[in-house]
């Protein structure tokens, strides 16, 4: 196998080190603060829910949407493993051999 030589990764090392201090040398003015909404104007029911949840409350969203992929998850594998049990495949027997 080749070796790779000292002075190629010391210059990829600084490379990588000043590609941003030469991103941040570009000037420019200064920009304001980005804000996030979510428009709102065409939808209705669980949708327009998430998206007033989403602008108004961003800590609660974030709970819900865990909690609910969280939720959808476990459902999911519930489901699977009952289709699973369905076609004969029976993995709560499975014996591990390490």
């Amino acid at each position: 196998m080749k070796k790779f030589p000292f002075w190629r990764t010391l210059v990829l090392g600084a490379l990588l080190t000043a590609a941003p201090l030469a991103a941040l040398a570009g000037g420019g003015e200064k920009q304001g603060k980005l804000v996030h909404v979510a428009d709102t104007r065409d939808l209705s029911g669980i949708n327009l829910y998430f998206a007033d949840l989403y602008n108004t409350n961003r800590l609660l969203f974030t709970l819900e949407v865990v909690l609910l992929t969280a939720l959808m998850g476990v459902v999911l594998g519930w489901v699977m493993d009952r289709i699973v049990g369905f076609i004969g495949l029976d993995l709560s027997k499975r014996s591990v051999k390490e």
